[in-house]
């Protein structure tokens, strides 16, 4: 069975694990080797809180660089991804009050996300509770800022906004626009025209 591993990162993770996923896949392949269905309900949670957070953690570890920080059209400069956010917000000003709004005002823990929605091809802010929901189904996440309090509350203490407007300061968007456009490049196959 194929197992979750953690990605390639420009920095040491030796403390990172992906364990939680691939020991409820396990239990999940027990449950149906041993038709004990009882379980089930609670190890899909599982699976989709532990697998979700290690996708997102996955994005936000590379959506952040040293060197990162400005707009998109710093880099883009060709359209894409700057063009989108444009589109999709009115401006990047509208984008990033938006986006920076729905992080600090996710409820207990959780994400903000910048997605690209595959039905309208727009770029949507998306909160997420914990790892999962409130999203749009099968939305892709391009760009993720941590908001659980385990993100900033060492060195910004209850200052949420603090740190997201830290985060701002090493968004890669290099990276956000190689996402953005895999996201883009993909044929729609939620609904697929006859």
């Amino acid at each position: 069975m194929p197992v979750y591993t953690l990605p390639e990162l420009p920095y040491d993770y030796a403390a990172l694990a992906v364990s939680w996923t691939n020991d409820t896949l396990e239990q999940l392949a027990e449950a149906r080797d041993k038709e004990s269905w009882g379980a089930v309900n609670g190890l899909e949670k599982n699976l989709a809180f532990h697998l979700s957070g290690h996708i997102l953690h996955s994005i936000y570890w590379t959506n952040m660089s040293g060197n990162g920080g400005g707009e998109p059209l710093a880099v883009d400069g060709v359209g894409g991804l700057a063009d989108a956010i444009t589109e999709s917000f009115g401006s990047f000003a509208g984008f990033k009050a938006q986006l920076t709004k729905a992080a600090a005002t996710t409820q207990g823990s959780g994400w903000g996300v910048l997605a690209h929605e595959p039905l309208s091809g727009r770029l949507v802010v998306e909160q997420i509770y914990d790892h999962q929901g409130n999203v749009g189904q099968g939305s892709v996440p391009i760009l993720v800022f941590d908001a659980w309090e385990h993100a900033f509350y060492l060195q910004y203490r209850n200052q949420k906004v603090d740190f997201i407007d830290a985060m701002w300061q090493v968004v890669d968007w290099q990276d956000v626009a190689r996402r953005y456009e895999a996201a883009t490049s993909r044929a729609n196959v939620l609904l697929p025209t006859p």
